[in-house]
């Protein structure tokens, strides 16, 4: 009892493990709201009082950047994959990935559940007086998801993520510490990009029998703004390696990502060859 009472106490004491347990809390919550508020769609073009962009792609006319909500906190997952890729890892990456996917399976079932439940009828027409006639419609409509589009969103999520950890490895073997700015960027607009068109095959194409160009149409506009928030976001990536250098300590810091560097060798040069 004492011996587990001493390891428990020492992993609270842990600098990079409480560190690494805050990227993952905050790494599953974030990537939890993104499904919960991706069912709004906003005007990118309205919140800066600009006019519709009216874009044409792919035969495809008056496109404009009208994007789900989703999107606002998706660019800060990859941002933060590859900072613990960084620190902690290809396994670690993929630990929490996985973590949050099954988080957000088991979040879906309890919507679903939870829109089955029976509803009394004062609840129902408790917010009429608001605008709102019927609150188990309005309700449904804002949990519940149809089945391809959580599907799609899931397996965009998982691919996408895989992807970011091998290109972020296979761009820092030739970089080394160097340059965290070209194996972040460089892997986060391959991922998204990814990530863009999986969702939208799944969940639309397949699941709403969208055409073709539709999905193409579509997933560039998503992916434009993609890139360009990524871009923006480049800055955030030094911030953070600053903000963990001050919390563990610069030689700490350096030796998580030496360590890291040799979980990377270790997770993509023991592949065994096919056949």
């Amino acid at each position: 009892m004492f011996y587990f009472s001493e390891m428990i106490q020492a992993i609270l004491k842990d600098k990079p493990t409480k560190l690494f347990l805050g990227f993952t809390a905050f790494f599953v919550a974030n990537a939890l709201i993104a499904e919960c508020i991706g069912g709004k769609i906003f005007s990118l073009e309205g919140l800066f009082g600009f006019k519709p962009a009216h874009i044409s792609l792919f035969g495809q006319n008056d496109l404009s950047f009208n994007l789900t909500c989703g999107v606002i906190l998706w660019p800060l997952e990859f941002i933060m994959t590859d900072i613990v890729n960084e620190y902690y890892g290809p396994k670690a990456v993929k630990r929490i990935s996985y973590t949050a996917i099954a988080l957000i399976s088991y979040a879906f079932v309890m919507f679903y559940l939870s829109m089955r439940l029976p509803a009394p009828g004062w609840w129902i027409s408790s917010k009429t007086d608001s605008g709102i006639p019927d609150m188990q419609a309005a309700y449904s409509g804002i949990f519940g998801q149809g089945m391809w589009i959580i599907l799609g969103s899931l397996v965009a999520f998982l691919v996408s993520q895989l992807v970011d950890v091998y290109v972020f490895h296979r761009i820092k073997r030739v970089t080394g510490e160097k340059k965290v700015w070209l194996r972040s960027t460089g892997s986060t607009f391959i991922s998204q990009f990814i990530d863009s068109f999986i969702v939208l095959i799944i969940a639309f194409k397949f699941g709403n029998n969208w055409s073709w160009a539709q999905v193409l149409a579509i997933g560039c506009m998503n992916y434009i703004y993609k890139f360009s928030v990524a871009l923006l976001l480049t800055p955030l990536i030094y911030f953070a390696e600053h903000r963990i250098e001050n919390y563990v300590g610069t030689k700490t810091a350096h030796s998580m990502k030496r360590a890291a560097m040799g979980l990377q060798q270790e997770e993509f040069t023991n592949i065994p060859a096919a056949g």
